[in-house]
């Protein structure tokens, strides 16, 4: 998976996230639904499969966690 495949399935990847989290952290989930994801991964970043580019989301999303 190439970053522009990453990108286009960015909103999915969150969407994933917040059917299950907890909704005192709903607002991890916004800030990362507000975080461009350009700023995310270089245009050459390369994921060997979906699950990779996935988990870079949750590792983003729960350092966020850790720090509430």
């Amino acid at each position: 998976m190439d970053a522009i495949e990453f990108i286009s399935n960015y909103d999915v990847y969150l969407e994933e996230i917040g059917s299950v989290i907890k909704p005192e952290l709903l607002p991890i989930l916004v800030e990362l639904q507000s975080t461009d994801p350009h700023d995310l991964v270089k245009p050459d970043t390369w994921f060997p499969n979906e699950n990779a580019a996935r988990g870079l989301i949750w590792s983003i999303f729960v350092r966020r966690a850790t720090v509430i």
